[in-house]
């Protein structure tokens, strides 16, 4: 291998390349155990009711029936909420469909029955019984739907319609149930007891909440699956949330809630499936909220770093520039020029890290700060990393320092035009060697640069102060006329 800046790079992983170009990374895999957690709970449940005599089905409680439509309803007007900003940002349609079918089902478990039962009096099993079913029904049907919408775009101007469209909606189905009340049958008689399951009641009553249960079992399995391809937190919790929504459905099937008088363990399964919608919508919002700081400190940084490139660094290359007019016997010349050289490169070394903050693996960070390196000086550079090995950005930055110092020693001081980087992990220990054919130096000639008692060697306490701090440990191998190795085991 020959040429100015030539380089060899074998790459052990290009997934992890390719991070390092900025590709979004994939799920690590299928995301099923807390969805196979609610429908384990959910047949658990459903069993010890079925076949146990001592465990109801509800009891009478209206207080805390109310209190838990109303947790139930705030919860779906939060995810509702949620869901309208996701679409406004991502316009994916299923985000819209899912902010209608909150809504509805939010109304439909609180404001219909208060208004019905509490504002209007009427409780005789027909008005308030069906108006809030096919509101329900229309809910889960409408997630049915966004189950199967996938990525698809869906119109911006829907973003006008996320509360007027379900408004029409309720309105729609309020007049076309109040025409029919006198027609509407009694949905089911109050229990006298809920020891076993009474599935009675009229035909059609128990057609929708079967209707409802099909539909959120397929949405379960469905985001499930989508969970499984894309990396989207809300939906990792949509799957169990359905899937519990769809037992609740079932015990509605086995004993009929239609009476806010009594609780009933579909009430409590319902409230569940909320519960991990609100889990995942607080998820949501705190990964929403580490993404937008993350955008900000990278913001910031590309700024600093065009300040720096524009001002701090044309500064020091004017200084440099003028340093070859200074009279060539004045003593402090080479130096200035060599001050003015190595302030370049530290200000190059700020703007890089500070222009780069995407998710790089640290196989690629050592190889751009070697590679610009041999660039400018006309090295040759063989370059053999692991990108199996990881480090946080803290540890990345500082061995991007300490691959730069140990380059620039070698070159600057010891002549070299041949440098090695090696990056490997071996018995569970990470390591990383710089070495180059340089004429070398004898480390006993500064023997304190380890204890900071002594003077000089300014660069190799800086190394080893980064190495410590990994935590880690530094090590120097060297002769005279046989070049230099600088070890970095964490």
């Amino acid at each position: 291998m020959g040429g100015d800046g030539a380089t060899a790079w074998r790459s052990a992983s290009a997934a992890a390349r390719a991070r390092a170009h900025g590709a979004p990374p994939r799920p690590a895999g299928p995301w099923y155990p807390l969805t196979v957690g609610a429908w384990a709970a959910g047949l658990v449940v459903t069993a010890a009711l079925l076949w146990s005599p001592f465990l109801p089905f509800g009891f009478p409680n209206r207080s805390l029936h109310l209190v838990l439509d109303a947790i139930d309803a705030c919860i779906a007007l939060l995810v509702a909420y949620l869901l309208h900003n996701r679409f406004a940002r991502g316009r994916r349609l299923q985000d819209w469909l899912l902010s209608q079918a909150m809504i509805l089902l939010a109304v439909a478990g609180l404001g219909l029955g208060f208004a019905l039962e509490e504002l209007l009096g009427i409780r005789d099993g027909r008005l308030n019984v069906w108006l809030p079913l096919v509101v329900r029904v229309s809910g889960a049907l409408l997630i049915l739907v966004a189950a199967f919408c996938g990525s698809r775009p869906g119109p911006r101007a829907l973003r006008r319609w996320t509360v007027a469209a379900p408004a029409l909606y309720l309105a729609a189905c309020a007049v076309a149930v109040w025409a029919l009340r006198g027609a509407l049958p009694v949905a089911v008689e109050p229990p006298a007891d809920a020891i076993s399951p009474l599935i009675s009641g009229h035909p059609a009553l128990l057609a929708a909440q079967a209707l409802a249960a099909a539909a959120f079992v397929t949405a379960s399995i469905a985001f499930a699956r989508q969970a499984a391809r894309r990396d989207d937190e809300l939906l990792r919790w949509l799957a169990p949330a359905f899937a519990l929504a769809a037992f609740a459905r079932v015990h509605y099937v086995l004993f009929p809630s239609l009476y806010t008088d009594w609780l009933y363990t579909g009430d409590l399964l319902r409230t569940g499936s909320y519960l991990l919608l609100l889990i995942g919508a607080l998820r949501e919002l705190q990964l929403y909220w580490v993404a937008q700081t993350g955008a900000a400190v990278r913001e910031d940084r590309r700024r600093l770093a065009r300040e720096l490139h524009d001002g701090l660094l044309q500064e020091l290359a004017y200084i440099r520039i003028e340093s070859n007019r200074i009279p060539a016997t004045t003593s402090t010349k080479q130096q200035i020029a060599d001050a003015a050289d190595r302030a370049l490169d530290e200000a190059r070394a700020a703007v890089n890290a500070l222009g780069h903050v995407g998710d790089e693996s640290l196989g690629f960070v050592l190889h751009r700060a070697a590679r610009d390196l041999a660039e400018r000086y006309g090295v040759d550079l063989e370059v053999d990393l692991d990108d199996a090995v990881q480090a946080d950005q803290d540890q990345r930055h500082a061995l991007m320092r300490i691959t730069r110092e140990a380059v620039l020693n070698g070159v600057r001081h010891g002549g070299a035009d041949h440098v090695r980087i090696r990056l490997e992990r071996a018995a569970g220990v990470r390591r990383l060697s710089i070495s180059d054919n340089g004429s070398g130096f004898d480390p006993s000639t500064i023997p304190d640069w380890s204890t900071r008692t002594g003077p000089g060697g300014y660069g190799l306490v800086s190394m080893d102060d980064r190495a410590r701090g990994l935590p880690g440990e530094l090590r120097i191998a060297s002769a005279p006329g046989e070049g230099c190795v600088v070890t970095v085991e964490w």
